[in-house]
C-alpha cells in the first residue's frame, strides 16, 4: 500500500486523539466519513496502525521507579541475543528494550514499584545465567518529553 499525504494526516490525526469520533477525524482531513472510514480501515489491515492505547497517569495511581538501564552481554553470538531477549520478554516490569551499537548491547527500561524492586528484578537477572557481563543503572526523576513519532517530518526531504 502507498501512502498518500491524506493517509498521512489519518495517522499523524490519530498520534494526537486514538479516541476522536470518526467523524471528527473526517473533518481533520477533509474527507467524507465514508472515504475516512475506508481509509482507516486500509491503514489498519496493512499494520500501518497497529493500535489505540490510553496513555495512562500511573504516578496518580501508585509511586513507582523508572529506570534506564544499559547492558553489555558477555558474549555476542546470535544465540547470546536470543537467549537473552527471550529471558527479558517474560519480565512485566521490562517495558522497553533496545538493541543498539556503540560499545553497549542493550538500553532497557524497567518500571518497578521501588528501587529495591528493580534491583531485585536485576538481580535475578544476574542470576538466571543469561549473559550479561555488566550494567549500568539510571534513574528516572522526571520526563521531560515524550511525543509521538513525527511521521510527515521523517518523510520529508
Amino acid at each position: 500500500m502507498k501512502l498518500d499525504k491524506i493517509d498521512l494526516k489519518i495517522i499523524e490525526t490519530l498520534q494526537q486523539d486514538g479516541r476522536m469520533t470518526k467523524q471528527n477525524l473526517a473533518d481533520a482531513v477533509a474527507l467524507s466519513p465514508s472515504a475516512c472510514l475506508e481509509r482507516l480501515k486500509k491503514l489498519e489491515q496493512s499494520g500501518y496502525i497497529r493500535g489505540y492505547q490510553a496513555i495512562v497517569a500511573v504516578e496518580k495511581l501508585v509511586p513507582y521507579s523508572a529506570v534506564l538501564v544499559e547492558i553489555t552481554l558477555e558474549n555476542h553470538r546470535a544465540e547470546d541475543f536470543r537467549k537473552f531477549e527471550h529471558a527479558i520478554g517474560n519480565i512485566p516490569e521490562i517495558v522497553e528494550c533496545y538493541a543498539v551499537g556503540g560499545g553497549i548491547d542493550y538500553i532497557v527500561k524497567f518500571v518497578t514499584r521501588s528501587i529495591e524492586h528493580y534491583q531485585e528484578i536485576m538481580d535475578g537477572l544476574l542470576d538466571s545465567g543469561i549473559g550479561i557481563d555488566r550494567y549500568f543503572s539510571y534513574f528516572i526523576t522526571k520526563q521531560t518529553k515524550k511525543t509521538p513519532y513525527p511521521v510527515s517530518r521523517l518523510l520529508s526531504d
